[in-house]
């Protein structure tokens, strides 16, 4: 892949998150808290609003950003300090009213997950990870040397090795369980993106090389992959009416990329999907496997999402 493709899908922006990867409450809190003030995170008190250190303050800022339930606005009064409020997408998933305010749903794990890598990407090593990187197992050298040669040819000046390499660390104990210097136990379970089951320890390897963990998500929704199938296809901007399955699989920035699905799997969960009633199908012309869909595919991604979350709402309902 070109450093263009990088270039256009991410920003050049490496070791925000203070060496903290995203945890529990964390997203839940930086919605609720901006709504109050759009100035929360500069504040002198942030950490006693936040409850957390100094450090914590700037790492759910950033997670904010990187996962797009927040963004920023102009400050009038302080022009050089922008506001950083809830996005459409973060109050509409986490706010008091959202669909899951408090995560209770692994859907909405993978739907953040999505939206992470989601052009455009505040964390470039993530998406260089799950988009341009063709090892199924490696080493944190492997990726690291990766990242650094992909970002050069972005035409990114002053990548420092280390802060990818701090990236690189953060991004496996966002999916996996790392044991080892000086993480306590809440940092080995305070993670809810490991639950995803993306990656995890090679075996035998006593934790020096990782593998990508491919095929079938027994926890991944067929809608959350519809969702993010026709937001891929209107991301891609060509107007058409049908995206390729294979495209789907394999494109930087895919689901197939981003979920670690094979096209067998993505032509199983789309074809369920598209049984549900929405405006979409699953065809063979011509032995050609395609996602076929009627309207604009960002307004169907957003009805599948709404009808899911509705239907997984009136479930808990009956449940409690």
């Amino acid at each position: 892949m070109s450093g263009t493709l990088l270039a256009n899908a991410a920003f050049s922006s490496f070791a925000r998150h203070e060496t903290f990867h995203p945890r529990f409450g964390w997203l839940r809190k930086a919605v609720t808290e901006s709504a109050k003030s759009g100035e929360v995170f500069t504040d002198e008190d942030a950490t006693v609003k936040l409850g957390v250190g100094k450090n914590m303050v700037n790492a759910i800022r950033y997670w904010g950003l990187a996962f797009k339930i927040l963004e920023q606005k102009p400050n009038s009064e302080r022009p050089r300090v922008p506001l950083t409020v809830p996005s459409a997408f973060g109050a509409q998933l986490l706010g008091d009213d959202g669909w899951d305010p408090f995560l209770e749903d692994s859907a909405s794990l993978w739907l953040l997950h999505w939206r992470l890598l989601r052009p455009k990407c505040h964390a470039p090593v993530w998406w260089v990870a799950f988009n341009d990187f063709t090892a199924i197992q490696f080493a944190e050298s492997q990726l690291t040397t990766h990242v650094l040669e992909l970002a050069a040819a972005a035409g990114w000046p002053a990548v420092v090795e280390a802060s990818v390499k701090k990236d690189v660390d953060c991004l496996l104990r966002t999916y996996t369980v790392r044991r080892r210097g000086r993480e306590g136990l809440d940092d080995i379970l305070d993670c809810p993106f490991r639950e995803l089951g993306l990656m995890e320890a090679a075996v035998g390897s006593e934790g020096r090389s990782w593998r990508f963990v491919v095929g079938e998500k027994p926890g991944l929704p067929d809608e959350i992959v519809a969702h993010a199938a026709l937001d891929f296809a209107a991301l891609s901007g060509s107007g058409a009416r049908s995206i390729s399955i294979a495209r789907l699989a394999h494109d930087p920035g895919s689901p197939g990329a981003a979920f670690r699905l094979n096209e067998t799997a993505l032509f199983d969960a789309l074809s369920r999907a598209a049984a549900s009633g929405e405006p979409l199908r699953v065809a063979e012309p011509g032995g050609l496997r395609q996602l076929l869909f009627d309207d604009e595919p960002a307004e169907i991604a957003e009805r599948v999402l709404a009808t899911y979350y509705a239907r997984w709402s009136a479930q808990e309902a009956v449940g409690a």
